[in-house]
């Protein structure tokens, strides 16, 4: 399979699909970019596209009324942002907004729902997805109530590195702290804990993973309940 920056199959669920759905997909299938900071959808509106990224990163917030928000998953390579539109809803209590700029490919809500109602393959490659990022979602507010700032950063910190393809990232401490749901100097004083225990390279908008298994040892156990999920639901090759 070829690993081009721009190939679609990079995304997991796209290199998924069987030979008939993919040539049915490709032609409907449209490549973007997708920037730092950028919002796929917000809160209440509707969706009018699923979007497939293959090098950027997807935080879902949810934002209260009051303005604040937090995220409750991340969507990369492996999956897909705008389950709502498959699962009977036209929009999401959600926020969408790009975490880490890169590259995806988007399908329209049209195309989705057909493919959705075909009640095929896709229909059962899309709910084992679902399965997988509802854990994720109940797995953040666990973590979000009962660990501390450091262990929440370094859970953050690794499935951001589960869907990018080295280990720079590049991001404001303010998109970091509305992601977290806390204040700025919390994320600039977690993260120079990491750095002083030689886990990362931080500077103003750049973090550095310098040593993964630091990181993966400091984390609380929800980084490894939500990855043995997505293995278990959705492993490199699925056999639909």
């Amino acid at each position: 399979m070829s690993t081009t920056a721009n190939d679609p199959k990079i995304n997991q669920l796209l290199a998924a699909l069987p030979e008939a759905e993919w040539l049915r997909w490709q032609p409907q299938l449209e490549w973007v970019k997708l920037e730092l900071g950028q919002v796929l959808y917000e809160s209440g509106g509707e969706q009018s596209h699923v979007y497939f990224p293959t090098s950027a990163i997807i935080s879902l917030l949810y934002v209260l009324e009051s303005g604040a928000s937090a995220e409750i998953a991340v969507v990369g390579r492996e999956g897909l942002v705008g389950v709502s539109l498959f699962m009977g809803g036209q929009s999401t209590t959600t926020r969408a907004v790009v975490q880490s700029a890169g590259e995806g490919y988007r399908l329209r809500a049209h195309g989705m729902q057909t493919e959705f109602n075909r009640a095929g393959p896709v229909l059962h490659l899309l709910l084992r997805y679902t399965q997988a990022l509802i854990t994720q979602m109940s797995q953040t507010a666990v973590c979000n109530r009962h660990h501390s700032l450091d262990q929440q950063l370094c859970r953050w910190l690794l499935l951001s590195l589960d869907r990018l393809a080295g280990n720079d990232l590049v991001m404001t401490q303010e998109l970091i702290s509305n992601m977290l749901g806390v204040r700025r100097e919390g994320v600039t004083e977690a993260a120079l804990s990491l750095q002083r225990a030689g886990l990362i390279d931080y500077a103003r908008g750049h973090i550095k993973v310098l040593d993964r298994a630091g990181l993966e040892k400091r984390s609380c156990e929800c980084y490894a309940v939500v990855k043995a999920e997505y293995d278990r639901l959705l492993p490199a090759k699925i056999a639909l």
